[in-house]
């Protein structure tokens, strides 16, 4: 599916869910809209010297959702098909994920429309260097805190870091996901996927079972994937198969994830390990199992192939992996949906962790933020469940209502809803 549908599919799906959650929730009409309507949209025109001394011009964005809890907070892309639609759904995302994990921020998102790859790193540098200048005064410690997103990183951070510092003096909680070295938290890396792992035990303990009981495929084995399945693997449960772009390989007695994880490190592809069968990538998110993880792209799982679902849970470890009428067939199937705007929202939790340490100058060490985390994640499930009890709805929706609910509430009590 072309990367422009399904951020379109995204968008539908993020407002059809706002609006089920605002009706449920009995807000306002006015309220609602003003909830929608990003407070800021910021359009700027990014002009390089190549390598080669031509000239040439890039549009960057970022939108700034909503600030009524707190900074807004929200990652940087660089992608050629970055536009102001994606960039818009992506930061009203952030405004209920950053809800629902109760951390007091606001949701934005940025990017640049460029293809990273083609680009040599002192261009890269240049590039981002001209976005700090051109965005500088209207992002803040305590307005609007970037981090990193597709085809950005640490590095990035750290330009962004040096080029702001120039302007506002030594800032480092200006932006998260930064080197460690520059003030960075431990634990970033893998709090993603520590999240979902965290979050997978808060669910299925609901069900009164555990991690070590069950069998789990997981799609995708980058940062996300990967640290999830070392995760599930240390905790005795049973992985059977894993796919990426590379290949997929599955093993119904479990696979040995330390093993595939050096055999991937050394030939850079999941195929030919000898610790598991190989199989078609597609036949991953069909395969039978207890638990499955698709940790890769956005609209994953559709119509055709979510009838194949064999597994009784879905923590979903991307963003809008099931699309809205996948969500349809795998309910009347009786899937049990782990959203993502919850299941995912360690690495924005942890990067707020990082915030906090860089504005206290003190930082914590990597037992401690990961502690915080299980503390975090852990509540913010059983507020969810609290939220599903109360309006007699799925997971999905119990999410969006505590996250719509708690902003909604900051609004009002500010008197901004007028």
């Amino acid at each position: 599916m072309h990367l422009v549908t399904i951020i379109m599919n995204a968008l539908t799906a993020t407002n059809r869910n706002f609006r089920h959650a605002a009706r449920l929730l009995g807000l306002d009409s006015r309220l609602e809209k003003s909830l929608l309507i990003p407070f800021r949209e910021i359009k700027v025109e990014c002009t390089i010297p190549k390598d080669d001394g031509t000239l040439v011009s890039y549009v960057g964005f970022r939108v700034q959702h909503d600030n009524s809890r707190g900074p807004m907070k929200g990652g940087i892309r660089y992608h050629p098909e970055v536009d102001p639609d994606e960039v818009n759904a992506l930061a009203q995302l952030m405004t209920w994920k950053t809800a629902v994990v109760d951390i007091p921020y606001g949701g934005a998102k940025g990017g640049i429309g460029c293809t990273p790859k083609e680009l040599t790193k002192s261009e890269l540098e240049r590039l981002t260097r001209v976005f700090t200048q051109k965005i500088h005064d209207l992002i803040g410690v305590n307005t609007d805190v970037p981090a990193p997103d597709m085809g950005t990183n640490a590095q990035t951070m750290a330009w962004i870091l040096d080029e702001y510092s120039k302007f506002h003096g030594h800032s480092p909680a200006i932006v998260t996901g930064k080197p460690i070295d520059l003030g960075g938290s431990l634990g970033r890396e893998s709090a993603t996927g520590r999240g979902v792992v965290f979050a997978t035990e808060a669910l299925l303990a609901d069900h009164g079972k555990s991690v070590k009981d069950m069998t789990f495929a997981i799609q995708g084995f980058g940062n996300v994937g990967s640290w999830a399945s070392r995760l599930i693997h240390a905790r005795g449960g049973k992985i059977a198969a894993v796919s990426d772009v590379t290949g997929a390989v599955k093993n119904p007695n479990g696979i040995d994830i330390p093993s595939l994880l050096k055999h991937k490190e050394k030939t850079g592809s999941l195929s030919n390990f000898n610790g598991g069968d190989s199989m078609n990538a597609d036949e991953l998110l069909g395969y039978e199992c207890d638990v499955l993880i698709p940790c890769a792209l956005g609209g994953v799982l559709n119509r055709e192939n979510a009838r194949e679902v064999k597994a009784k849970f879905i923590i979903e470890a991307a963003n809008h992996p099931t699309d809205p009428e996948a969500d349809e067939v795998l309910s009347k199937k009786g899937v049990i949906i782990l959203p993502d705007i919850y299941a995912n929202a360690g690495g924005v939790t942890v990067s707020y962790f990082e915030w906090v340490q860089n504005i206290q100058g003190f930082m914590w060490d990597e037992e401690k933020v990961n502690d915080e985390l299980k503390k975090y994640m852990t509540k913010a499930f059983h507020d969810i469940k609290s939220m599903c009890e109360t309006h007699e709805c799925n997971l999905r929706m119990g999410a969006f209502t505590l996250g719509v609910d708690r902003v909604a509430r900051s609004t009002i009590l500010r008197g901004w809803e007028a």
